[in-house]
């Protein structure tokens, strides 16, 4: 496949996830400390994560909710295709990170919450949907 100047995916370098925070220290040592996504660059008020073959960017100005945000709040769920869903709600939970398994005819997800009642959800890597 050729790449077309006239689309924007081939002419994007990374893709990127911008995450507006109100508990921004949190939330960093959250994805950086605790689900282990390396700094790429960090500036006033940001820090870009990698995130696979992208970012996810943390900045200030969001909102926070003590509980999980509605769908309506914000409707974006992050995901981590994982190798083992449970193996890696055990690690998710011995830090006090509560996950919800839930198992489908399609597969296994654990569902949890960032510092800013965030959603976030685990899923097999194996489904062969995201296989190459």
């Amino acid at each position: 496949m050729t790449k077309n100047a006239n689309n924007i995916a081939n002419l994007t370098k990374h893709f990127g996830i911008i995450l507006g925070t109100e508990r921004y220290d949190e939330c960093l040592k959250f994805y950086r400390d605790l689900l282990g996504l390396p700094v790429w660059f960090e500036k006033d008020g940001l820090c870009c994560l990698r995130f696979g073959d992208g970012y996810l960017m943390i900045e200030t100005g969001g909102v926070a909710r003590d509980h999980r945000k509605a769908n309506y709040e914000n409707p974006t769920m992050l995901r981590f295709n994982v190798c083992d869903v449970k193996a890696s709600a055990g690690l998710l939970e011995k830090h006090g990170v509560s996950v919800r398994i839930k198992t489908y005819n399609w597969g296994i997800v654990g569902t949890f919450t960032d510092p800013d009642g965030n959603a976030c959800e685990l899923k097999d890597a194996g489904d062969p949907f995201f296989v190459n």
